[in-house]
């Protein structure tokens, strides 16, 4: 998916946790198919799962979440990644990696929620833990700065969107919507603590209800419109107002919220179009829910 993406294999992953972690080698390793960019994943065994960076990107969100996760459990109340083991560069893999308890569920999917309000009013309960935590020392989060911040890569997408002519996004819609939201006054309270990244493959349900959100190496505090993204990457229409009513969502954040998920989705369609069906997929539905607000 990336340029200077490292080779991992099952292979690669025994060593790294027979040397480092004795006690779990000669358990089960197998990689864990994943929509995820930034990370492979395996399970090491029936209650473990071993966290590896493809890019030297995503070595800081592993470290952060070593420091941060366990910090924040006691204070969210969805089960988040509990980090078991903090591994070393070793074996020529060149960054930190972990081993986290596994955690159950499958990623909800598009289109085929049994229960999308539940759903929402589980997510906004999420979204609303982290708001109010208070921790100090805070990173800023990786997508929570100023909206304006997006504008050049968001308008960038939009022109190359427009030389791929079989995506047959509406372009001219699309930059009306983004401006719009540039409109919107900024967040001009003190910044909260975000996720930053609710994507669905970063949320696992059971039964139709959230039971644990992965992933947080987007963390952080800044503007609360950033987690607002499961409005339109994941619930219909009358769940997205669940969603929003139960968070109290004031108009400029809603617009704001939506625009962060419209940027989100346009940088993302062109570049993992061919690399990430998921990806791509969730960045078109993206595309047709905010379009269909209108």
């Amino acid at each position: 998916m990336h340029p200077g993406q490292h080779p991992i294999d099952d292979d690669l992953v025994r060593r790294l946790v027979a040397g480092q972690f004795p006690q779990w080698a000669g358990l089960m390793v197998k990689r864990l198919p994943s929509a995820g960019t930034v990370n492979a994943m395996y399970r090491l065994g029936d209650g473990m799962l071993v966290r590896l960076p493809l890019v030297k990107g995503g070595a800081g969100d592993i470290s952060m979440e070593q420091e941060w996760l366990p910090r924040l459990a006691p204070r969210l109340p969805t089960a988040i990644p509990e980090v078991l083991g903090a591994g070393e560069p070793a074996e020529g893999y060149p960054w930190p990696w972990s081993v986290y308890r596994w955690l159950a569920g499958e990623n909800p999917e598009v289109g085929a929620l049994g229960e999308p309000v539940p759903l929402a009013e589980d997510l906004a309960g999420f979204v609303a833990a982290m708001w109010s935590v208070t921790l100090p020392g805070a990173p800023a989060a990786h997508r929570g700065g100023p909206l304006a911040s997006l504008d050049a890569s968001t308008r960038a997408a939009i022109e190359e969107l427009r030389g791929i002519p079989e995506e047959a996004i509406d372009c001219d819609a699309v930059t009306l919507v983004w401006e719009d939201a540039l409109r919107a006054p900024a967040w001009d309270a003190p910044p909260v603590w975000l996720h930053a990244d609710l994507m669905p493959g970063n949320l696992l349900v059971d039964g139709g209800r959230l039971t644990s959100v992965i992933d947080f190496g987007c963390m952080g505090v800044g503007d609360p419109a950033c987690d607002l993204f499961p409005a339109w990457n994941l619930l219909p229409a009358a769940a997205r107002e669940v969603f929003r009513e139960a968070l109290g969502v004031d108009d400029a954040t809603w617009n704001r919220g939506r625009g962060r998920t419209l940027s989100q989705a346009l940088i993302a369609l062109p570049y993992y179009r061919r690399t990430n069906p998921a990806m791509a997929h969730n960045a078109r539905h993206v595309i047709r829910a905010v379009l269909g607000e209108r």
